[in-house]
C-alpha cells in the first residue's frame, strides 16, 4: 500500500509537473526555482514539494543557495532531489525483479554474457523496426527517452592537454539520468551494463551516426552516447 500512496500523490498536475521538474534537473533544487519553473506560487510550491518528500518521492535537505557560508551569507534554504527508493504498483502482484536477478545470476555463473549481449542487440534492432540508424544525437536522446533513460546533453570538456595534446574539445555527450535495468545492474554490474550496451547498438544502429560506449558515472546509466565522428582527430 506505501507504493500505491506514494504513486497517488502523482494524480495532482501541479505537484507531478513539480515532481517532473525536479527530477529532470539531476541536482537539489530550490523553492523559489521549482515554483518558477511550473509557474505557481512560492508558497504553493513549498506545499507539494513537502508533501512529495512525505510521500517517499523525494528527498530533501538545506543549504546556502549562495554558494557562501560564514556571517552575511544568508540563511539555508530547503532544496529536494529525487528520491533513489523505486515506487512501483502491480495489481495483482507480481515479482518480475526476482526472476530477473535469477535469471542474471544464472546466465553470469553459464558464461552466458556473449549470447545475452546478441540477444539484446537483436532486441534493440527490432524495438528500432525498418528506421535507419539515429541521424543524430537530438534523433537519439528522443529514442532514449522514449524507453524511459531519462537522457540529457552535456557539452565536451577542453581538453586537458591543451592544443599540443589531443586537440580541441571534447564533442558533447549524451547521458542518461535513469537505467531502467538498475536494480539488477546493481547485482551483476558487468553483466546487465554490457547487455544495456548492445540493446542500445542495436536500437541506436551500431554503424550510424552516432555510437554507445561505456562511461560508468554514479547515479546515472553506464552507458554514454555521442557521435561516431567525436574521437575522430
Amino acid at each position: 500500500m506505501e507504493d500505491i500512496e506514494a504513486i497517488a500523490a502523482l494524480q495532482d498536475p501541479v505537484r507531478r509537473r513539480l515532481y517532473e521538474y525536479v527530477a529532470a534537473q539531476g541536482r537539489e533544487v530550490g523553492r523559489n526555482e521549482a515554483a518558477e519553473a511550473v509557474g505557481v506560487a512560492r508558497t504553493l510550491a513549498a506545499h507539494h514539494l513537502d508533501r512529495l518528500t512525505e510521500a517517499g518521492l523525494l528527498d530533501s535537505g538545506s543549504r546556502r543557495l549562495t554558494g557562501r557560508s560564514g556571517p552575511g551569507a544568508g540563511r539555508p534554504a530547503k532544496v529536494y532531489t529525487r528520491a533513489r527508493a523505486e515506487r512501483s504498483v502491480s495489481l495483482p502482484a507480481r515479482d518480475y525483479r526476482t526472476a530477473a536477478e535469477l535469471l542474471a545470476e544464472a546466465a553470469e555463473e553459464a558464461g552466458l554474457d556473449a549470447g545475452l549481449r546478441a540477444a539484446a542487440r537483436r532486441r534493440g534492432e527490432a524495438l528500432r523496426g525498418p528506421a535507419a540508424p539515429c541521424g543524430d544525437l537530438e534523433e537519439a536522446m528522443r529514442a532514449l527517452a522514449a524507453r524511459g533513460y531519462e537522457p540529457h546533453l552535456e557539452e565536451g570538456e577542453e581538453d586537458a592537454e591543451g592544443p599540443g595534446g589531443k586537440g580541441g574539445t571534447d564533442g558533447p555527450v549524451v547521458r542518461m539520468r535513469n537505467c531502467p535495468f538498475h536494480a539488477v545492474a546493481e547485482r551483476f554490474p558487468p553483466l546487465v551494463c554490457g547487455m544495456n550496451l548492445a540493446l542500445l547498438e542495436g536500437l541506436l544502429g551500431a554503424d550510424g551516426p552516432v555510437r554507445a560506449r561505456m562511461d560508468a558515472r554514479p547515479g546515472e546509466c553506464c552507458v554514454v552516447v555521442e557521435s561516431s565522428k567525436s574521437n575522430e582527430r
